[in-house]
């Protein structure tokens, strides 16, 4: 009787390990498609899309190649870019050199995370949010915002910032040199802002009046690099 019940728990006992371990191959991967932390700069990486007539299809730098065969080479391919930069300009130029190294950069897509980050950095800065500043400027932005906030504090001011809408957004510019990809944006925007003194008293700006805002921001990012996020690199006023 004792052997007959032992040979029955060896029996469910190797069942049980059979499935855990079938269960482990399975479920303890990393499949790859497991989405990064939300950046508002960082490219919009798709699944690539069934191939169409005039398409240029090639696996995601980095991703390594089909088994058993070796990786597709990226090609550039012209394209038009109507409705996104001026055709045959040298912007058009530069982003068919990124799709050359990121066929997956969808400009469009870019265009509209840009939006995000220039409302995030705004306000950001507007409440010396230094932590998120951190995460989207380059160090040499950084500095000059620091400057800047550490200057109001001193000063005893605060700043608020009210965004009404950005009116729009578009790619002016873009330039690739030596893998590192700098994409310039123009922003047409519509502010409320004011900046207060020690007492609560406007030193500069309005809290009730609407202002347009024209602004141009460059942003770079190391195309092939693992790291998805664009930073800013560049600040201007524009006309």
């Amino acid at each position: 009787m004792q052997d007959s019940l032992d040979l029955t728990t060896l029996i469910f006992l190797g069942l049980a390990v059979f499935v855990i371990w079938k269960l482990r191959s399975v479920l303890g991967q990393k499949t790859g498609s497991e989405r990064p932390p939300f950046n508002p700069l960082a490219r919009r990486e798709e699944p690539p899309a069934a191939p169409r007539d005039g398409d240029n299809v090639v696996r995601l730098p980095g991703a390594g190649p089909e088994r058993g065969g070796a990786a597709p080479v990226a090609t550039a391919v012209p394209r038009n870019w109507k409705g996104v930069v001026e055709p045959n300009s040298p912007a058009a130029r530069g982003l068919d050199l990124i799709l050359q190294q990121e066929p997956n950069f969808d400009p469009r897509a870019f265009t509209d995370g840009a939006k995000t980050a220039y409302e995030t950095i705004v306000t950001a800065f507007a409440k010396g949010d230094r932590k998120t500043l951190k995460t989207l400027l380059s160090r040499e932005v950084a500095d000059g915002f620091e400057r800047a906030i550490q200057g109001r504090e001193r000063a005893g001011q605060t700043v608020e910032t009210t965004f009404v809408s950005i009116d729009r957004a578009e790619i002016v510019g873009v330039d690739v040199r030596n893998r590192v990809a700098q994409v310039t944006v123009r922003y047409l925007s519509k502010l409320i802002t004011a900046t207060r003194g020690p007492q609560g008293q406007v030193v500069d700006g309005s809290p009730e009046k609407v202002v347009d805002v024209t602004d141009v921001w460059t942003f770079a990012r190391t195309l092939g690099s693992r790291d998805p996020n664009w930073q800013l690199v560049a600040t201007e006023a524009g006309q």
